[in-house]
């Protein structure tokens, strides 16, 4: 028990720390699936009690009665939108696979820095509970919007001592991270690792090889362990001071997250860059891999400026400064921006709406072209758009803020590179069409929601090419149709991606298959349920529904809405319930699944190959090739069929 404690605390291997990283993504799936159901609750019966929850809250005294009241809501919703986007969709999505994936797919041992990796995924552990350590504080959770415009986000609610459990909490998590920083130090491989050259690959080691494992003596563990704890006493203190209320933790908690994210792009950038086996160029890369490659140059470019922009405002929220307040009778040349915010967060958070989306589309390109039986239509045209929608993704920003009494000249700027970005994502819809069309299809549960999330995809697209255009935007802006066109783009693109992603690889994870009855089973009713969900949205938004209202009913105009309301409440309910088959399907899987063959899905790219290739010989999408042998359609990048032809490949 201790041995394998230890190996998770002082973990850097690549897989391990994937895997932590998905865990921790599908239990913040779980909190921020929660917070949904509670608000759609209250948006299809407001006023009502809420089952089991409300008769809890009413009795310990946290709720006036058993309905959801009004600011509460706004925590909600607020935490919802922060939670499922910094803490679900970028862990599982791009640090978990991606840390897990990207070393096999290049033919490395190991990621740059493991150590990086290590101390990233427990910072962000560290970040989750400053986080929602929030709802516990006098004042509860955060309340300004996932957006946390100023003032309101620059305004504190209530000061008030930390209650134990948030302290002990807080206090864990950072005497983890001490303890994994303190008692990490290098294994063997990675000193014979350093003289060797950037592209030179040695066998495959194990987990426990690459994992940085304590000192075995009887007094350096006591040392380290003190020096954690201490470490972490200090740190606990600094947090309590500078977070003091929930909006404070909102703050802190994405700095630390910030940081982990910077470490693990650098790392990312760093691996691909020098760690490619030999033979393995940039153009024999699988899409995947360039997909990461460029959501890491868009994560180290914008995470600095929010990093700025979250400390600006904390600083503002304690009082000690004017950056973000205007403030009424201040004093000429002293009051501040609050517009600067927007700009400041925006110029990041729209490139994490990429960070969100990229990967999922390497990682649909590699599965459509698995399942299609057919070459990746059109390699370096995907790869192209990639890098110029990384690009692109930096000039958009403002088109969140055609409400805020932006320039129209400036509008039009805007809005015409929206409309630009719009043409590369374009050219990825009609190669993954070009890449399906009269290919050898098989329909499995990868295939399928690989497909799920294409068309899902164009959907939020073109609701986003609507929303480009000021003069409509300026209408729909603050409605459902807003909701629909972010949900569309990241539940039906980034989970959708992330379903085919796990369902894909998770024979390499674990070993074992899990049953392709059920997992048709649950994506025909995500797919199903998604959409009545937020089709009607759609519906809403065009209607006026007016979003972050708490109780839509008491506008006349909107009383006849509430039945659809209560439609799309019904179909979110049963769409979350829907993802426990997912959820029961992997630990069926864990305790009773059928093993997986070496290669179960038949596919080229390095991952499904046992032991690291000598070199690469060709690109990642050689099927239905004529050169295939031994009766296949395929050709992996690592095989070497001179030895069974004769043939030469230089």
């Amino acid at each position: 028990m201790t041995r394998r404690i230890a190996k998770i605390v002082f973990a850097t291997d690549h897989r391990t720390v994937g895997v932590l990283y998905l865990l921790l993504g599908v239990v913040f799936m779980g909190v921020g699936g929660m917070l949904a159901m509670l608000m759609r609750w209250q948006l299809g019966w407001p006023g009502a009690d809420v089952p089991v929850l409300g008769a809890l809250m009413r009795g310990a005294g946290v709720w006036p009665s058993g309905a959801v009241p009004p600011e509460v809501y706004a925590r909600l919703f607020t935490l919802h939108g922060t939670v499922m986007i910094f803490f679900v969709v970028v862990p599982l999505l791009v640090h978990g696979l991606g840390t897990y994936l990207i070393p096999l797919k290049i033919g490395a041992t190991r990621m740059a820095f493991p150590r990086a990796s290590g101390l990233a995924v427990w910072m962000t552990v560290v970040a989750g509970v400053v986080l929602m350590s929030g709802v516990l504080l006098p004042g509860g959770a955060a309340a300004s919007g996932w957006t946390s415009y100023t003032p309101l986000s620059s305004i504190p609610t209530s000061r008030g001592d930390w209650p134990m459990v948030p302290t002990l909490c807080v206090a864990l998590a950072w005497f983890v991270f001490f303890l994994h920083a303190a008692g990490a130090r290098k294994t063997p491989e990675e000193n014979s690792d350093e003289t060797a050259q950037p592209n030179e690959t040695s066998a495959t080691p194990g987990p426990d090889e690459t994992t940085l494992k304590p000192a075995r003596s009887i007094l350096r563990p006591v040392a380290l362990a003190s020096l954690a704890l201490v470490s972490a006493c200090v740190a606990t203190l600094i947090t309590r001071w500078l977070a003091f209320d929930g909006q404070s933790t909102w703050f802190v908690g994405l700095v630390l997250l910030s940081l982990a994210n910077i470490a693990q792009a650098i790392n990312f950038l760093t691996t691909i860059t020098l760690r490619r086996c030999s033979g393995m160029t940039f153009l024999r890369l699988p899409l995947s891999v360039w997909a990461l490659f460029f959501t890491a140059f868009m994560m180290l470019l914008s995470t600095p400026v929010f990093i700025v922009a979250l400390s600006l405002n904390l600083s503002d929220h304690h009082g000690l400064t004017r950056f973000f307040v205007a403030g009424i009778g201040a004093a000429p040349g002293s009051a501040g921006q609050p517009l600067l915010w927007q700009h400041l967060f925006w110029f990041y958070s729209h490139p994490v709406v990429y960070i969100m989306i990229l990967p999922a589309m390497g990682m649909v390109s590699d599965i459509l072209a698995v399942f299609s039986r057919k070459p990746v239509f059109g390699y370096r045209a995907m790869v192209w758009s990639s890098g110029l929608i990384a690009l692109l993704g930096f000039v958009v920003w403002a088109h969140h803020m055609y409400q805020s009494g932006l320039n129209p000249a400036l509008s039009t700027g805007f809005a015409l590179a929206t409309f630009l970005i719009a043409v590369p994502s374009g050219v990825k819809v009609f190669n993954w069409i070009g890449t399906i069309w009269r290919g050898s299809l098989r329909l499995v549960a990868p295939m399928l929601h690989a497909i799920g999330f294409v068309s899902l995809f164009v959907i939020g697209g073109l609701s986003g090419v609507l929303l480009a255009s000021p003069a409509v935007n300026v209408h729909l802006h603050d409605t459902y149709f807003v909701v629909a066109h972010i949900h569309y783009v990241l539940f039906g693109g980034s989970l959708f991606g992330i379903f085919a992603a796990v369902t894909f690889w998770w024979p390499l994870f674990t070993g074992k298959l899990m049953s392709e009855r059920w997992n048709k089973i649950h994506f025909a009713l995500t797919y199903v349920l998604f959409n009545s969900t937020f089709l009607a949205m759609h519906a809403l938004g065009l209607r006026g529904l007016p979003r972050r209202v708490a109780d839509p009913s008491l506008y006349e105009s909107f009383a006849d809405l509430m039945s659809l309301n209560r439609y799309v409440s019904t179909s979110a309910f049963l769409l979350g319930a829907s993802q426990l088959i997912l959820l029961g399907n992997m630990l069926w899987s864990l305790k009773k699944g059928q093993k997986a063959p070496e290669n179960p899905w038949q596919a080229t790219t390095l991952e499904w190959q046992p032991g690291a290739p000598a070199r690469v010989w060709r690109g990642p999408y050689e099927y239905n090739s004529p050169l295939a042998v031994d009766g296949k359609d395929w050709i992996g990048q690592g095989e070497d069929l001179r030895v069974k032809t004769g043939a030469s490949h230089e």
